[in-house]
């Protein structure tokens, strides 16, 4: 079925609707029910679907997949702390300016005339760093703070892929920047170090291309 498609349907003997509105990047499908038969549906599925590896999942996979297709979540891409928009993730299509009215559309011509960032894609070239994290400071070579991270998550490689907000003067594909990761534990003072103990150092990352090719 086309994207956006949704019907009414049975699974088992439970009532549901079945909807094509899943953007996490894979072919999927969401199912609604009722609450009370939600936990007969779970059942019902996971038996169903034994034979060909049907297994739960978390949010966690859905990250890794939604950011594998460059898609943006409400709350890190969209909104959120950093009050993105549309545009800001790279979906200004979707706004609709030659409609003559709409709630916000001055805002958003207003913020659009000035906005210097936009929604990147990123992956650290090397396992094992620490993850960066929502609004984790990405910085140059200088250590000027050019953007904000607003995702991450591991890849089907075992590699950290992100996405973050970003001056456009470093939006190029290629470009070298380090993430600030926010320490694990307290680290110690600088002047505290001995030998044998870690510095905590910034998360190297590359810009890709802001959708996979």
């Amino acid at each position: 079925k086309k994207y956006y498609w949704f019907e009414r349907a049975k699974v088992g003997s439970i009532d549901c609707l079945l909807s094509r509105t899943g953007y996490t990047g894979e072919l999927g499908y969401e199912i609604y029910v009722h609450h009370d038969d939600a936990p007969a549906l779970w059942k019902l599925l996971l038996e169903k679907g034994k034979d060909a590896g049907l297994i739960p999942c978390g949010l966690g996979a859905r990250d890794t997949l939604r950011l594998e297709a460059a898609m943006p979540l409400y709350g890190h891409e969209m909104a959120g702390p950093l009050n993105l928009t549309m545009a800001d993730a790279g979906f200004g299509g979707y706004i609709k300016l030659y409609k003559p009215f709409f709630v916000g559309r001055e805002a958003f011509i207003r913020r659009e005339a000035d906005r210097k960032a936009a929604i990147v894609r990123f992956r650290v070239p090397e396992k094992g760093q620490p993850r960066p994290e929502q609004l984790d400071r990405l910085i140059d070579e200088r250590g000027k703070v050019v953007g904000y991270v607003t995702s991450c998550a591991v890849d089907r490689e075992g590699f950290l892929l992100g996405q973050a907000y970003v001056d456009e003067r470093y939006q190029k594909e290629g470009t070298q920047l380090m993430a600030l990761v926010a320490p694990r534990r307290e680290p110690k003072p600088n002047r505290e170090l001995t030998m044998g103990d870690r510095a905590q150092l910034p998360v190297p990352v590359v810009v890709l291309s802001r959708f996979p090719k």
